[in-house]
């Protein structure tokens, strides 16, 4: 089974994404933030991120380009997670190494979708 990293500072919106995301049959780990997440990927590369942009201590955008210099960090599939929705910022995630980009609010379908066009299902 595929793992996904679910990075976010809400708890509401993990859980909302742990539910949708074992549902398409992931397992899944949880982050608070970029610092906690990078620990995560450094014990354990996953197969996906789901990673919000504005987080304390690390956010989305620093943990990415960390992640992309860790060994096999170009691994994961990322998907950006956020309420960061201009054409910059989405550009920005983009060329730092995400593979998709998701606007806050999101739900089951969205995702579903965006997991299929990274090539995760």
């Amino acid at each position: 089974m595929k793992t996904c990293l679910v990075v976010d500072d809400s708890r509401v919106i993990r859980k909302v994404a742990r539910r949708v995301l074992e549902d398409i049959g992931f397992d899944i780990a949880e982050a608070s933030d970029g610092m906690e997440a990078l620990a995560w990927c450094r014990a354990a590369m996953p197969d996906a991120v789901l990673l919000d942009w504005n987080m304390p201590v690390m956010n989305g955008l620093e943990f990415l380009k960390l992640l992309r210099k860790e060994r096999d960090g170009d691994f994961p599939k990322v998907i950006f997670c956020t309420v960061e929705n201009s054409v910059a910022r989405i550009r920005e995630a983009l060329d730092a190494g995400a593979d998709e980009y998701i606007m806050k609010p999101f739900d089951g379908d969205i995702i579903q979708a965006k997991f299929a066009e990274a090539g995760l299902l």
